[in-house]
């Protein structure tokens, strides 16, 4: 038996909503990965989608509307400090006061779910094979994150369960975030492929169902 196995039993799933209250930012370090510094202790943890607004300098529309996860989050004295996979290398970017923020999205945990099953994530092959090959050549193109299965126990008072059929409904894309036992965070965008819009239901039983997500895009890990 493996002591070290990560236990299951407490992981989440958070499906995006509207957007939280915007973190003041007090400091921008460029390069790849970008590090941000927010007001200390602010309502940002690792894995949240943020929006970043009023950034100064040349080069300020890399940051400002655009959206990223945040990644190694910090606590510090005063600030704290973040990551984003946002490559401003070289460039010239700067903080406008209290004008400069990042606004995490709202998180709404989707709840009763009872078992969360992803396909394996699969690289693309592409023939390149020719004339003088001896055997057939392959490069590695692009990484499909697959679809990623969830069942849960049907609750219609539960407005994350609401959340993801109002999102399949009207087919809509969203960011979510599973957040396993042991501080690991997966964050995604994602479309709704399947929901059960009418439960399993049997003798002795509870009603239960069955929604499924198209990941678009990375998986980011924080």
């Amino acid at each position: 038996m493996s002591i070290n196995a990560q236990l299951a039993q407490g992981s989440k799933l958070y499906i995006a909503g509207s957007a939280g209250s915007a973190e003041v930012c007090t400091a921008i370090t460029v390069g790849y990965p970008t590090i941000i510094a927010i007001t200390g202790h602010a309502g940002v943890a690792n894995g949240d989608v943020v929006t970043f607004t009023g950034f100064t300098g040349a080069d300020a529309a890399l940051l400002n509307s655009v959206s990223a996860v945040v990644k190694n989050y910090a606590t510090g004295a005063t600030n704290d400090t973040f990551a984003v996979d946002i490559n401003t290398v070289g460039k010239t970017i700067t903080i406008d006061g209290s004008n400069s923020t990042a606004t995490p999205a709202a998180w709404t945990q989707v709840k009763e779910i009872k078992s969360i099953k992803p396909s394996s994530a699969q690289a693309s092959e592409i023939d390149v094979s020719d004339l003088d090959s001896t055997a057939k050549e392959y490069e590695t193109g692009l990484i499909t994150n697959g679809t990623i299965s969830f069942e849960f126990f049907d609750l219609v008072s539960d407005s994350g369960q609401q959340a993801v059929l109002a999102a399949y409904e009207a087919s809509d894309s969203k960011s979510y975030k599973i957040v396993l036992t042991g501080a690991s965070t997966r964050t995604f965008t994602a479309s709704v492929t399947k929901f059960s819009t009418i439960p399993d239901a049997s003798v002795d039983g509870v009603q239960t169902g069955t929604f499924e997500l198209k990941v678009s895009g990375a998986i980011t890990r924080s």
